[in-house]
């Protein structure tokens, strides 16, 4: 289980002071850099996205080669070879306020090859936060600073009435990814 479902609780707009760790990875979209701590990953980047590394202090980052980054680059290869490897398998453990952490449950749970809309998830954080409603401008704040791009997939939500809207790595990367899982993009404006 990912602990970014277990941190329901427990929000901080800052990362734990555990030792960080930090690795790259070439991918078919550009560099990627993975940040983890001893137990879980933080960040996942794709080189030159907005809100890159937010909140991190990278300074004092050690790049030794651990187990959590090992084992997230291996996910990245069954990802980018076009499998559906389950995120649910990698130990997450993103920083954000309690909104964000909501907001990035929600995207946790989108499946592969498969859209939602940020109104739809405004009506589940709604739903969840006892709010007669939620703003859809809120949720694509909240999904554009998701610190764990691609595993915890900001890249499944689009605009309503068709749009392909909005993606901190950019729309041509947001397009590679919706069709590398299958997702019809013919359907979008």
């Amino acid at each position: 289980m990912s602990r970014l479902q277990a941190k329901k609780h427990h929000t901080t707009d800052t990362p734990s002071p555990q030792k960080l760790f930090q690795s790259f990875y070439s991918s078919p979209l550009g560099k990627i850099t993975i940040v983890a701590h001893d137990s879980a990953l933080v960040g996942l980047w794709i080189d030159n996205q907005k809100h890159y590394v937010q909140n991190l202090q990278l300074s004092h980052v050690d790049t030794q080669e651990t187990p959590v980054l090992t084992q997230t680059k291996f996910w990245l290869d069954a990802y980018f070879r076009g499998e559906n490897p389950d995120p649910h398998r990698l130990p997450l453990d993103p920083s954000g306020s309690e909104f964000q952490l909501a907001v990035w449950r929600i995207l946790a749970t989108i499946p592969y090859g498969t859209l939602t809309t940020y109104g739809a998830i405004a009506k589940q954080i709604a739903h969840e936060f006892h709010k007669p409603k939620m703003s859809a401008q809120a949720v694509g704040g909240a999904v554009g600073r998701n610190p764990i791009s691609i595993i915890v997939p900001c890249h499944r939500v689009v605009g309503a009435a068709g749009k392909l809207t909005g993606y901190a790595g950019g729309l041509d990367k947001k397009r590679f990814l919706l069709q590398l899982e299958g997702v019809d993009l013919t359907q979008f404006k």
